[in-house]
């Protein structure tokens, strides 16, 4: 299976004695701007706004949450580039800013900003209404393939892709309908302006209710609240999305800076308790913290392996 980027695995640890006496000795030499790169309100912002709100309390740091959206994250980015490397400048955006959407827009590289570290994955998966009566997303394909005309919702390049390359490897055209944000496919689905869509953990709450179904995990592993649900592998798909929430700053970042607000974020989103974690947990199905050298190598594999899907959607 093409992984274009493997998070999925990877368990929160426990911070180095090094990397935790870094956090404790820096300070901030002023207010941090925190660029958030997704619309106010939604469930991206408001982890970042939790976060913020949780590294104020503790460290007595001065956070002001700034929204930079468009582009799939880019403008974020563009926002990064030219802010002061000391720390005051850090930004929220996902990975797959870094790797499908650079890539396909021909935009830079993920060298562009420094990554800090990721906070939590995604539960990405093919959702509908549980009135539809379908089961798995092999009853869409079969109702495709009778006639029906299914309405796809997706809220990004690469996933649009994905429904793409699904409809094509079963045989089947989807009429892929693309909108802004997760809550939109929601909103679509709600009021039947939409079949089926991709949702990446807003969905909980409709399924825990039993109002949705998750019929499929776009990941590579089941999901946390839907474990039964087929992968896209097992209809043909060679391609998953791990998208990660990540913290990125101005490239060239002082060391220093990025160690110690990686190690703080880390241990902010991982304490049990807090309003950061709880969030992540109903949402996004946990913590999921990389950072340092293991962030970097996973960030450039997802950039270089971002247009092996591209090809194949062009097809």
């Amino acid at each position: 299976m093409k992984k274009l980027l493997k998070f999925a695995a990877v368990t929160a640890t426990a911070l180095s004695t090094s990397t935790a006496a870094i956090a404790a000795d820096w300070t901030p030499p002023g207010p941090i701007k925190m660029v958030i790169a997704f619309a106010a309100g939604g469930g991206a912002d408001t982890q970042a706004r939790l976060i913020a709100e949780e590294l104020e309390a503790l460290h007595g740091w001065k956070i002001i949450p700034e929204q930079v959206t468009g582009k799939g994250g880019l403008n974020a980015v563009n926002a990064l580039k030219d802010g002061a490397t000391d720390g005051t400048v850090i930004g929220m955006i996902v990975t797959e800013t870094l790797g499908y959407n650079m890539a396909a827009a021909k935009a830079g590289k993920p060298t562009d900003v420094t990554a800090i570290t990721t906070t939590a994955g995604t539960q990405m998966a093919i959702v509908a209404l549980a009135s539809k009566g379908w089961k798995t997303f092999g009853d869409v394909i079969e109702a495709a393939k009778a006639g029906e005309d299914i309405r796809f919702g997706v809220m990004t390049g690469m996933l649009g892709d994905l429904a793409y390359i699904a409809g094509k490897e079963n045989g089947v055209d989807f009429n892929i309908i693309s909108v802004k944000g997760g809550k939109a496919v929601m909103n679509g689905l709600n009021a039947g302006d939409m079949d089926v869509g991709f949702g990446a953990g807003i969905q909980a709450k409709a399924v825990a209710a039993g109002d949705m179904v998750e019929l499929a995990s776009a990941r590579s592993e089941p999901l946390k609240n839907s474990p039964d649900a087929p992968m896209l592998s097992e209809f043909g798909v060679d391609y998953v999305n791990e998208t990660a929430f990540l913290f990125a700053g101005p490239p060239n970042m002082d060391p220093a800076a990025r160690e110690a607000i990686a190690a703080a974020i880390a241990k902010v989103v991982n304490t049990e308790g807090g309003k950061a974690n709880a969030f992540i947990t109903k949402g996004f199905g946990g913590p999921v913290v990389i950072s340092g050298d293991a962030l970097d190598a996973a960030l450039q594999q997802d950039f270089d392996s971002s247009g092996a899907l591209i090809a194949a959607a062009a097809d």
